[in-house]
């Protein structure tokens, strides 16, 4: 695995985290209502720290050869993101509304945190399709698993790095614009339902 291979999967990683789904409204949420940010991330990048231990195992490559698997995974996923959708159409994330909802506890955050991005569809989409691509199986080059994790790893580096820097600047620029993040976050949550009910009618009709 050459220097080019890891920047062409950089670059390629980039562009997806970078397009807003089910972590940014999660992080944005959080900004917004004066959470701890920080927590938040760092549970989206705990449940992609088990995507990657799991490719790493091989059970990547048996999840995308068994399409019940896939579609089970897939279904369940887009369910969640419809049900996250929802909630968040339901109470979109209001900085005045939500003054005395700042202490939520850690841990919820972060497991909350990894459960969202441990059955985001676009995670598995990202481990189970394009992640295999960037893979050198023939010549002198690390073990398949070694570059797995390696890539793995860059992943989770890009994640920690966007969504540090969405929920940052959602926090300085939409917490004392109650409108502003109110659009937002129903723009998101318009987006997951939208999201989820696709790839439930693709998987289920």
């Amino acid at each position: 695995m050459n220097s080019g291979t890891l920047l062409s999967f950089l670059a390629l990683d980039l562009l997806l985290v970078c397009v807003p789904g089910a972590d940014w409204a999660y992080v944005i949420a959080n900004g917004v209502r004066g959470r701890s940010v920080g927590r938040a991330v760092a549970g989206l990048v705990a449940g992609y720290a088990l995507h990657t231990t799991l490719a790493v195992a091989g059970l990547a490559v048996l999840v995308a050869n068994s399409t019940a698997l896939l579609t089970a995974l897939t279904v369940t996923g887009a369910g969640y993101l419809v049900w996250l959708g929802w909630s968040v159409l339901r109470r979109p994330a209001v900085p005045e509304a939500d003054a005395q909802d700042t202490q939520a506890p850690s841990g919820g955050l972060f497991l909350r945190g990894a459960t969202i991005s441990g059955l985001n569809p676009k995670g598995l989409l990202l481990y189970l399709s394009v992640l295999p691509q960037f893979l050198v199986t023939r010549g002198a080059h690390p073990p398949v698993a070694v570059q797995t994790a390696v890539l793995g790893l860059l992943h989770m580096a890009c994640c920690a790095a966007v969504y540090l820097t969405v929920g940052l600047l959602s926090r300085a620029l939409l917490a004392a614009r109650p409108r502003a993040a109110r659009a937002v976050t129903r723009t998101s949550g318009a987006a997951m339902l939208g999201i989820g009910a696709l790839l439930l009618a693709q998987h289920t009709l």
